[in-house]
């Protein structure tokens, strides 16, 4: 009978490589993250080796000496690369990978290929490609070697892929007919935004960091029934769902991109226009994972990218989610946020607080309006109950009273 592959076996080994220039840097909880990248890219870490540098060696990354202890290191552990936790350049890639004669591979090319493989929508391909290739225009001759030594793998998935062996010309002209589409997305997203406005529809942005549970708490709250795994990057595709709150306002929630930290700039830039859902929206729920240590460092990357996005001067509310995962009583703030709520996304608890913060929200951008209309305009009333809230409907002599609260941009039309 034939052998049996172990399919362990075709796993990349890889290693992960870091250089620590300042006592205060968290690399270690960096490398941590950068092996859960590695395992969502299909990869599997088999060492780590960080250097204590003042500065990193703008030729190769690391020093002479740690080159040849990593080399070592590849031939002993049978790895298939390393990986970088910071972005390199040209010359430090192509430089690296003549002394340690393996496929070198940055932070970036790692969550490239995760977006790659998440890419499912029109919009997100086109944004994938266009990273992909902005990325590996710069690149070119640094990759080629690295992928006829191993062909494929990490870092080669993807549309890019097959654009590898492109001259930069032809790189730089798709680039332009990748810009043009996702111009064409862009004006098609601004008509959704157009027509939101005339629905007079507040809208919700649920950002946070990759892995947060922003996919679970949609889900929860709409049956959006998006992809929700345990993994970084699981959602890449930004969905937008209808929520109707107990007292019958409506608001719509959007799902965005996880955030990481040393998102590269291009990668920003180019999901930028999925990204810009939070610029465009009225509320910002920034969802935390208490269970992870790294909590407040997260946070703060969020908080950064937003400021990166010029998303400023908006509600924002802060969801700790994943409390059932807490054994004992935590103390949980957050100074940036104008409301903060425990929850946990996957139980339902504290669902009902949050809903009751966005009904307040809602409530105090809206106008309170006390009229006696006419029973021929009772059409007026429809209104009001689609794009406010009604709290009295009353049916007298001279007509049908209502207190009720309405968008302001709605109020000036019904007075």
């Amino acid at each position: 009978m034939a052998e049996l592959i172990d399919l362990k076996e075709l796993e990349e080994k890889v290693i992960l490589i870091a250089v620590k220039t300042r006592e205060e840097d968290d690399t270690e909880a960096c490398l941590e993250e950068l092996a859960e990248l590695v395992e969502t890219a299909g990869g599997i870490t088999v060492g780590t080796v960080i250097q204590n540098r003042e500065n990193v060696h703008p030729g190769t990354y690391l020093g002479k000496g740690k080159i040849d202890e990593v080399k070592e290191l590849v031939w002993e552990l049978q790895a298939t690369g390393v990986v970088c936790d910071d972005e390199l350049s040209p010359a430090q890639l192509r430089n690296l990978e003549d002394m340690l004669e393996t496929k070198v591979m940055d932070r970036t090319m790692v969550i490239l290929d995760i977006f790659a493989s998440r890419a499912n929508t029109r919009e997100g391909k086109i944004q994938v490609e266009l990273a992909q290739l902005k990325y590996r225009a710069a690149r070119l001759v640094g990759l080629r070697n690295s992928l006829s030594r191993l062909g494929g793998g990490i870092g080669t998935r993807g549309p890019g892929e097959k654009k590898l062996e492109m001259d930069r010309r032809i790189i730089h002209e798709r680039i332009g007919q990748l810009k043009a589409q996702l111009k064409e997305v862009e004006r098609h997203r601004e008509v959704q935004r157009q027509q939101r406005e005339q629905t007079h529809t507040q809208v919700a942005a649920i950002v946070g960091y990759t892995n947060a549970g922003k996919s679970t708490l949609l889900n929860y709250l709409t049956d959006a029934g998006i992809l929700a795994e345990d993994k970084l990057f699981a959602t890449l595709d930004p969905t937008t769902r209808k929520l109707e709150l107990p007292s019958g306002q409506q608001i719509l929630l959007t799902d965005t991109v996880g955030f990481i930290r040393k998102l590269p700039h291009h990668l920003v830039e180019a999901f930028k226009s999925t990204l810009e859902e939070a610029c465009y929206s009225d509320i910002i729920l920034h969802v935390a994972d208490v269970s992870n240590p790294q909590m407040d460092m997260q946070m703060h990357t969020v908080y950064e990218t937003l400021k990166q996005l010029k998303v400023t001067e908006k509600v924002v509310v802060t969801v700790f989610n994943k409390m059932d995962k807490m054994e004992s009583p935590v103390i949980l703030k957050d100074l940036s946020a104008d409301y903060q709520v425990k929850i946990s996304a996957r139980t339902g608890q504290g669902i009902s607080e949050l809903l009751e913060i966005l009904e307040t929200i809602l409530r105090s951008q809206k106008v309170y309006l006390e009229k006696v209309y006419p029973y021929q305009e009772a059409g007026r009333i429809q209104q009001i109950r689609k794009f406010g809230e009604l709290i009295l409907e009353e049916y007298v002599e001279e007509g049908i009273r209502v207190k009720a609260y309405v968008p302001a941009t709605l109020y000036g039309k019904l007075v």
